[in-house]
């Protein structure tokens, strides 16, 4: 069995499962892999509080608020498949495992892992049931009348304490065609390279197993996957640069009305950061980014590959993994009387690195035909949210304090809540801009 380099374009062609070449790749005759897993690991925080394991009782609202759906287990777990994509918070470490055997579809499999995960020595690999669905996917019920959006969305970009010259990028909704709305939203992505869940996939957390990563879980070490038809060579050791990423420790200072200074602490293994907020203020949608390039961010919370992650450092659009800080400009989420709008937050996330491993590797002889019998993808992130407005920031105990900072000054610290938190709904913003 042979690593990949996560820069080859034939690794990205194995971890997508498609047969799609690049140029470099394009006359060797390259077959998807008999057997495919997908791992997806993923740490959610939320700054200033405590991670969310450590309170129970919270899973089941915290998924609701999140929109995560589904059955939960495992004591306080609540995690389906599907998660470590989301901006998960609850619980603070989400792993997603899909697998594809061509040669038996939708049959249970297991894998075997370190001991260091600390969830047993297996975890079981279950087809997802079938679901009926009432409607197609996007499709509009009858009753359902769209409404003309009103306001405006504000676009503000890059790291630093005063508004730059030329901005805001202004998107006047009331004037524009609302079909336009997500057009006016769109920036870069990358496109969706995850498993085509369907019955034909087993997958990991199912009904059977839902035990979560704890904080110090590892996946360093041997991982072997097992079931009928499943190559016995089908076996990946994951080192220190492939392990859980720890949560980010994201500090922030300031009012709404002035600049609000992010910081965190280098996280290990990031090859990236980038950070966004979005807030509404009257009519009006603001969204900021960390970018150079006035990207609006929506759809930067996701896994990248590492060469593109390395080309959008390049251009700018993502932060140097040697970034500990980065401004927010003075003032673009305040209201009236410098008070703050409704609902704002900070996102921010650490990408990890993608690593690739294929067996058979790859024939030196570029006429010979390379038909893996296996191959694994895995992807690793963290990311973290903030209240616009709230000091963040770490107690000399070591745990992090969530303080308001009011135009008059600091509160004291606040307790934990037992049964709700100032966590801001996306969905909300978007439902102020329409009237709903």
């Amino acid at each position: 069995m042979k690593q990949l380099s996560p820069y080859s374009p034939v690794a990205l062609l194995v971890a997508s499962g498609c047969l799609a070449l690049t140029t470099s790749a394009a006359a060797q005759n390259v077959k998807p892999p008999k057997v495919q897993l997908w791992m997806d690991v993923s740490t959610g925080t939320m700054a200033g509080m405590p991670e969310m394991d450590s309170m129970p009782g919270m899973a089941g609202m915290m998924g609701g608020l999140m929109g995560q759906r589904g059955p939960g287990g495992g004591g306080n777990s609540n995690t389906t498949y599907g998660m470590a994509r989301s901006m998960n918070i609850m619980p603070p470490r989400v792993l997603d495992i899909a697998l594809h055997n061509t040669r038996k579809p939708g049959v249970e499999a297991a894998q075997a892992i370190p001991a260091g995960m600390r969830m047993g020595d297996s975890l079981p690999l279950v087809p997802p049931k079938a679901q009926v669905r009432e409607r197609e996917p996007g499709e509009m019920p009858q009753e359902y009348k769209p409404e003309t959006p009103k306001g405006r969305i504000l676009i503000y970009w890059g790291c630093g304490q005063q508004v730059r010259a030329g901005q805001p990028r202004v998107i006047d909704l009331a004037r524009g065609n609302p079909a336009e709305f997500g057009t006016a939203l769109a920036g870069r992505y990358a496109p969706d390279r995850g498993a085509r869940v369907s019955p034909a996939y087993a997958l990991y957390p199912n009904e059977k197993n839902t035990v979560t990563l704890a904080r110090d879980s590892s996946l360093v070490g041997e991982h072997k996957v097992m079931g009928d038809t499943i190559p016995a060579s089908m076996k990946f050791t994951l080192g220190q640069a492939q392990d859980v990423m720890p949560a980010i420790e994201l500090e922030s200072r300031g009012a709404v009305s002035d600049s609000i200074a992010a910081s965190w602490r280098p996280v290990t293994n990031a090859r990236a950061y980038f950070l966004h907020a979005m807030g509404q203020v009257g009519e009006d949608m603001v969204l900021w980014s960390s970018s150079e390039t006035g990207d609006t961010g929506m759809g930067m919370f996701d896994y990248l590959p590492n060469a593109t992650i390395d080309r959008w450092l390049k251009e700018r659009v993502l932060l140097q993994p040697e970034t500990t800080q980065c401004a927010v400009p003075k003032g673009i989420f305040a209201g009236p009387g410098g008070r703050g709008g409704d609902g704002g937050m900070l996102r921010m996330i650490a990408y990890g690195s993608e690593s690739n491993f294929a067996d058979p590797p790859r024939p030196a002889d570029p006429k010979a035909v390379w038909e893996p019998e296996w191959a694994v993808r895995v992807r690793v992130k963290a990311h973290t949210m903030a209240m616009l407005g709230q000091e963040n920031e770490r107690s000399a105990s070591g745990e992090r304090n969530q303080r308001g900072q009011p135009e008059t000054g600091r509160t004291e610290e606040a307790e934990a809540p037992s049964s709700g938190l100032p966590i801001p709904n996306p969905a909300g913003i978007l439902k102020g801009l329409f009237g709903r």
